[in-house]
């Protein structure tokens, strides 16, 4: 088929679908619009003979031979159409588009209001070379010279690179921003920081021509005014996302963690591992693989880079917390910068994000059956590093994983020093996931496989018993005896019944339980920790009758872990005293916000995995009710103030890039539960409860 032919389909393609969206809008069916046949070419052609013959009859004059040409060409072609012939470049490129048409149509005839993937404009002036001319690039050697930095622009089939003439200052970072729309098509006008106009811009950019997933909501049949709002609000959503695009040599590579303009950036212009995941899973979900494929192969480079905080070298294995793109306009080159943690609050490294890419490459080998990329010898690598810093020998006596206060989510210090829930659940979801990718035939893997299949068993039995708390349990910690010194106690860690605070005495329902926040010795912080608990489901760190109970707990609670926004990240807040204490006073987590009792959105796709998985999906169904009332008004905020989280956050980024993925993931999984697989695990008989035998130092 020829070019110009080739353009004429998908010109046509496109013209279908804006006529369908017209009909919808005036209260038409999409699907009565003339799928193939004749062209509309061919239709204005067949008009105009037709009008010409007519005037010819009623005038009495006679056509010119040109004339009279065109109309028995035009007779001959209807008459071969009639037959059923055409053409061959007509045949060929019925062929080619006619399906894809009618694919389109059907999908729009499903979801009038669905999100339809737009063309994005790529904003840069000319983006670096991506062909022809070599990939590579290289770091420099020190600090102050271009040590975290990758930079390229292809100029050479070894990948080398001028120094760097222009400052970080004179840079700008590199996103991605939608074509110009009316608007009608926009609930509200997006802001975009720091970017320069897309009409400059020589290049477009589509993930890809492949149909999206027509996203439809349980009430998507219904025309009601609820369910075009909710129609509307996904919509929107797609439009943020897209929107947060960034890129480095003209790939995609993340999402911006934030694109409000009216506050300052602070780090919010960069890509965190962390904050990816639900936008990962997003375009996994609706078809996009390779934007996920690019991010963890750049985040698996900048892992191979050293990693200092002052003069200390960081574990090779540690995967960034994030990661910014900048473009040199003047040399037109991208210049990439990590963070590891010499740049966090407190300069803390961050524990998750290893175990987050670990759980993402699973994600990216179910969702499109590449197994190659885990298999690949650099994915092995990165997995073994990763795995080598936490199963190190040590001075534990326990096998969960010891970190520092700020390692997480929860990066500023809320007193989870110690053995949080929340990456003892990322860590026993990573053990289980590299026991599947890590290649057994490997000899380097094999002592690795053997060492995690002996921590699982151990950490299993752990969190089962010492993390887990319900009725019951509390009841026999309000009853314990302290000063134990034997291998019968019960008491094993010394924990004080009089530290029990008095809100879990009412917290605690007679039917639910949970993982409380921490164990250590004399300490048990009894703190409601979502995101660990919706992962111990997931992992199936939490036995079926203990996912069962975390689900009552939601239920039995709902006004005090739902409320008005889902959901409660921490539960209860810090308040007067302890909270100077224990968060030093810290301005932004004050009582009922951010970290210390905040409404956050993103979580909305844990609880409805979690809830899918426990086979109750009325829970994700009715907390997603409560976040559609509010979210998409609200802008998309990063989270909620409040003990039942009626408060834009005070100090809430909007547009907040993983409150639009939370929503938007939640709301596929709820419609096509099949998608669960990507992000769920299956229990496994060898990890059941193990039978404790009597240690060999024990003597008579």
């Amino acid at each position: 088929m020829s070019t110009e032919a080739r353009g004429n389909g998908m010109g046509k393609i496109a013209e279908a679908e804006e006529a369908a969206a017209r009909l919808a809008n005036a209260g038409g069916r999409p699907w009565e619009i003339r799928l193939s046949g004749e062209s509309d070419e061919r239709k204005s052609a067949a008009e105009g003979t037709a009008a010409g013959a007519e005037a010819a009859e009623n005038g009495g004059g006679k056509m010119s031979p040109k004339q009279q040409g065109q109309q028995d060409h035009q007779q001959s072609g209807e008459a071969e159409r009639d037959k059923g012939g055409a053409t061959d470049e007509e045949e060929e490129e019925d062929k080619m588009y006619g399906g894809l048409l009618r694919l389109r149509m059907k999908k729009l005839s499903v979801s009038l209001n669905q999100p339809r993937m737009s063309t994005w404009e790529v904003d840069r002036e000319g983006h670096a070379t991506t062909s022809g001319k070599g990939g590579g690039g290289g770091r420099g050697k020190g600090r102050g010279k271009g040590e975290g930095e990758e930079k390229g622009d292809g100029a050479g089939a070894d990948g080398r690179n001028a120094p760097a003439q222009s400052s970080a200052d004179d840079m700008e970072p590199v996103v991605l921003t939608p074509t110009a729309r009316s608007a009608t098509n926009s609930p509200r006008h997006h802001h975009t920081p720091n970017v320069r106009s897309a009409a400059h811009s020589p290049r477009h950019y589509s993930p890809s021509l492949t149909i999206r997933s027509g996203l439809t909501t349980p009430m998507g049949s219904a025309r009601g005014s609820a369910a075009f709002m909710v129609d509307q609000m996904v919509g929107d959503a797609w439009d943020v996302l897209r929107h947060s695009l960034v890129l480095f040599r003209g790939k995609p590579v993340g999402t911006i963690a934030a694109m409000d303009n009216t506050e300052s950036a602070l780090n919010y212009d960069q890509v965190f591992v962390r904050d990816f995941v639900p936008s990962a899973l997003a375009f996994l979900i609706n078809g996009e693989h390779t934007i996920v494929e690019n991010f963890l192969l750049k985040t698996l480079r900048l892992q191979a880079w050293e990693k200092r905080v002052d003069v200390f070298t960081l574990g090779e294995g540690v995967m960034p917390a994030s990661f910014k793109v900048l473009h040199d306009p003047a040399r037109n080159t991208d210049t990439m910068i990590a963070d590891f943690g010499e740049s966090a609050i407190g300069r803390v490294a961050p524990v998750d994000s290893g175990f987050w890419w670990i759980f993402l490459l699973r994600a990216y080998v179910k969702a499109t059956g590449d197994q190659a990329l885990a298999d690949s010898p650099d994915c092995q690598r990165g997995m073994r590093l990763i795995l080598d810093l936490c199963l190190a020998d040590g001075f534990d006596t326990f096998p969960t994983l010891l970190c520092a206060d700020g390692c997480c989510m929860i990066d500023r210090r809320m007193g989870i020093y110690g053995y949080p829930i929340e990456i003892q659940s990322l860590f026993y979801m990573a053990l289980r996931v590299a026991r599947t990718l890590l290649r057994p035939d490997l000899p380097v893997n094999k002592e690795l496989l053997d060492r995690i299949d002996k921590r699982l068993i151990a950490l299993t039995f752990h969190m089962r018993t010492y993390f887990w708390l319900d009725h019951e349990q509390l009841n026999s910690i309000y009853r314990y005896k302290t000063e134990e010194y034997s291998h019968t106690a019960v008491n094993k860690f010394n924990v004080i019944p009089d530290s029990i605070p008095d809100w879990l005495f009412d917290f605690m329902p007679l039917k639910g339980g949970y993982f409380i926040g921490n164990v250590s010795p004399a300490r048990m912080d009894f703190r409601w920790f979502a995101l660990g608990n919706c992962v111990a489901i997931l992992a199936c760190m939490a036995t079926s009758e203990q996912a069962a109970a975390i689900m009552d707990l939601i239920e039995e609670r709902w006004d005090e872990l739902i409320g008005e926004m889902p959901l409660k990240v921490t539960y209860p807040a810090l308040e007067g005293h302890e909270w100077r204490i224990t968060t030093g006073c810290d301005p932004k987590n004050t009582r009922w916000s951010y970290h210390n009792g905040g409404s956050w959105p993103v979580l909305l796709w844990m609880l409805t995995a979690a809830s899918i998985k426990v086979g109750r999906p009325h829970v994700a169904r009715r907390a997603i009710d409560v976040a559609e009332k509010r979210l998409s008004q609200d802008n998309w905020p990063e989270y909620y103030d409040g003990k039942l989280g009626r408060y834009v956050g005070k100090q809430a980024r909007k547009q907040q890039t993983w409150s639009v993925a939370g929503y938007l993931v939640a709301k596929m999984l709820l419609e096509d539960p099949s998608h669960l697989g990507m992000v769920a695990l299956e229990e496994e008989k060898m990890l059941q409860q193990p039978v404790i035998t009597r240690s060999h130092s024990w003597k008579f």
